[in-house]
């Protein structure tokens, strides 16, 4: 479940907004998109896995987190997944291999 938008790290590209496919985020105008329905997350990652700066953290466990700084006792890594399927920061995208890489378009 999306569990962080972290203000610190988010440049309001709205990314997670478009790649959302159950509509959880709202876009603020100018801001730090908002989680605006978050039992309606379906913990797919898509966020996570498109958001440049690494700016959100979707917890992999369908309860929400108690602690904003760990899950089951480990601390929260921010783009945690995107590294797990190497896109992490330095490293190439492949989205322009196939149709998802529309999502990056539509967001600008």
């Amino acid at each position: 479940m999306i569990e962080i938008v972290s203000a610190a790290r988010c440049t309001g590209c709205n990314i997670c907004v478009t790649a959302c496919p159950t509509n959880v985020f709202d876009a603020v105008p100018n801001g730090v998109p908002v989680i605006a329905r978050q039992d309606d997350c379906q913990t797919c990652f898509m966020c996570e896995l498109y958001c440049p700066e690494d700016a959100l953290f979707v917890a992999p466990f369908v309860d929400r987190v108690r602690s904003k700084e760990s899950v089951l006792g480990e601390p929260v890594t921010m783009g945690a997944y995107r590294s797990a399927v190497g896109w992490a920061r330095g490293e190439r995208s492949t989205a322009d291999q196939d149709a998802s890489y529309e999502l990056l378009i539509r967001a600008r």
